[in-house]
Formats: C-alpha cells, sequence, structure tokens
C-alpha cells in the first residue's frame, strides 16, 4: 500500500505544481485553495508512505513523479517547448525511479 501512497503523493504534488502557474501568484482565490489542499494531500500521502519505503527513495521518486508530470502537463497545457533533450532527461528520471524502486523491495 505504500506504493500505492507515494503514487498518489505524486500525483498531488503535479497538481499543486500546475496549481501554482494557474493561481497568478495566488491571485486566483479559488485555484489557490485548491492549490493548497492539492500541497496538504501530496505531503499527507508522502507520510503515510514513508511508514513502509526509505526516505531517499520515497523522496526522489515522488519528485520524479512531479518533475515529469510538470514537463507533460506543462507542455499540454501552457504549450511550453518539448524536445528531445527533454525526452531524453524525462527516460533519465524514469529509469532512476524504476531503479530506486527495484532496490527498494
Amino acid at each position: 500500500m505504500a506504493w500505492i501512497y507515494l503514487l498518489i503523493a505524486g500525483i498531488f504534488e503535479v497538481s499543486w505544481a500546475i496549481g501554482l502557474k494557474m493561481s497568478d501568484g495566488f491571485s486566483n482565490v479559488i485555484i489557490s485553495i485548491l492549490t493548497i489542499i492539492g500541497m496538504i494531500a501530496s505531503f499527507y500521502f508522502l507520510s503515510l508512505s514513508l511508514k513502509n519505503i526509505p526516505l531517499g527513495s520515497a523522496y526522489a521518486i515522488w519528485t520524479g513523479i512531479g518533475i515529469i508530470g510538470t514537463v507533460i502537463l506543462g507542455t499540454i497545457l501552457f504549450k511550453e517547448p518539448f524536445s528531445l533533450l527533454k525526452l531524453i532527461c524525462i527516460l533519465f528520471i524514469i529509469s532512476g525511479i524504476t531503479g530506486l524502486k527495484l532496490i527498494s523491495i
């Protein structure tokens, strides 16, 4: 269950990162509130995962999910540039996450 909690925490991390961008410096109240809820949920599920997953692995995987999700959604939602080099870097992050998962079993 800890790995599911970590995945949920990573998804919420992506949501609050996107929310930060959309909140326009916290001037959009509704988006700002949703962003803060996403932050709280992300940290809550991360803390649950830390009961069974080593801190270094959990934190690296959590941020990796956040990086991958925000790069993909930033490209889709905000028309941020995407390149072959970004794709290669994402593949390195995915391989790192996979390696950390395998050695944390």
